[in-house]
């Protein structure tokens, strides 16, 4: 079975047949495989479909359906947003390490955390949640096409966990480093904006990374009850008004996170 999973796993037991080995290569997501091919890459394409994530995420959506037409898959194939979003976490590591005074390398390990970790990690452990929770529970009973047609492909998981992290990188990674001398004081206004701007980050990433979660499995055709993905707002919700009692969450987080 593979790393990264590309298929539905009731459609494992037909691909892993004896005599139709997989080569290695073939497991990886083809996003992934051009990461080198620069000059084949369409960056305003990713341009577009980033600033759209903000405005009009349903439009970003709404151009799988092409995707599918033409190159007979949801995922996409190029990796262009991977390198914009690889540059603006640099990017935002670099200030960070500005207002910390890091060292050049902290400021460098700061910067794997933010990719390798944060964006990365979290993206294959997300992905394999959804990839398993839709294929499981999502897919509707009377589908009767073709694999690519009635599974949710990996690679399409972590397309959808890109396009909610986008949001939730202007929030957290650069709104709140500007806002970072309100963030820190210590009374209740403050203490109400940090909380605000975390709300708003897990709104972006469970409402843009639910939300976000949400269209873009919904709009799979062959999937249902896409809804469920947008049960965990609640309780969200409930805990940033428990948390305006008294517990600073920017505060707490940003001590975790740098340490300080």
């Amino acid at each position: 079975m593979p790393i990264l999973p590309l298929t539905s796993p009731a459609s494992y037991a037909n691909h892993n047949l004896p005599g139709t080995p997989v080569s290695v290569s073939n497991r990886v997501p083809l996003m992934f495989r051009r990461l080198h091919r620069f000059q084949q890459m369409d960056f305003e394409l990713a341009f577009w479909q980033l600033s759209y994530l903000c405005l009009a995420p349903k439009r970003v959506y709404r151009n799988v359906y092409y995707h599918k037409q033409t190159k007979n898959t949801w995922a996409r194939d190029d990796p262009a947003i991977l390198i914009l979003l690889f540059a603006s976490l640099f990017v935002a590591a670099v200030a960070w390490s500005i207002v910390y005074s890091y060292s050049l390398l902290q400021a460098m390990r700061l910067a794997f955390v933010m990719i390798l970790r944060d964006y990365l990690l979290v993206g294959v452990l997300s992905a394999t949640l959804l990839w398993f929770f839709a294929n499981r529970v999502l897919v509707s009973p009377s589908s009767h096409s073709s694999p690519t047609d009635s599974s949710v492909e990996w690679a399409y998981a972590f397309d959808v966990h890109t396009n909610a992290f986008f949001p939730l990188y202007l929030t957290l990674y650069l709104a709140q480093l500007f806002l970072l001398p309100v963030v820190l004081k210590e009374n209740w206004v403050c203490l109400l904006v940090g909380n605000t701007l975390y709300l708003a980050g897990q709104v972006l990433e469970f409402a843009q990374y639910i939300y976000g979660v949400y269209l873009g499995l919904s709009a799979l055709p062959f999937l249902i009850r896409s809804e469920i993905l947008l049960a965990p707002l609640l309780p969200l919700f409930a805990s940033y008004v428990v948390s305006l009692l008294g517990f600073h969450v920017a505060k707490h987080a940003l001590s975790v996170y740098f340490g300080s």
